[in-house]
């Protein structure tokens, strides 16, 4: 098992930046891909960024150039940071990990992002 804690959701103005955390803990498995998915009222939930255990990142469209996701390897935690924070980045956003030789999903409980105009 893989129990994710998120941390640093909150209210900001547009413009704005925030710093979002990930720590997995309770496993031995070996997580491959750790990332942030969200999702906002009445949408589905969408990819953000995800980072590979050898480095590779990987970005939706919208966020490119404006938020960073990154690892701590050794700490098996995942960062986000957001920067220049636009209203439609408001969502609720999960932290995802794929552990184990099943590559099975873990979810965290999700941590709430409000961008204000």
């Amino acid at each position: 098992q893989v129990q994710l804690v998120e941390s640093g959701g909150g209210l900001v103005q547009a413009g704005g930046s925030l710093r979002l955390s990930c720590a997995a803990s309770g496993t031995m498995l070996r997580i491959r891909v750790m990332g942030w998915y969200r999702q906002a009222p009445g949408k589905q939930r969408e990819l953000v960024a995800t980072a590979t255990s050898d480095g590779s990142t990987n970005y939706v469209d919208s966020v490119k150039g404006r938020f960073t996701i990154s690892r701590d390897n050794p700490k098996n935690t995942v960062y986000l940071q957001m920067n220049s924070l636009k209203p439609e980045d408001t969502a609720v956003y999960y932290c995802n990990a794929v552990a184990g030789l099943t590559m099975r999903n873990y979810w965290g409980q999700g941590t709430q992002v409000t961008v204000s105009s």
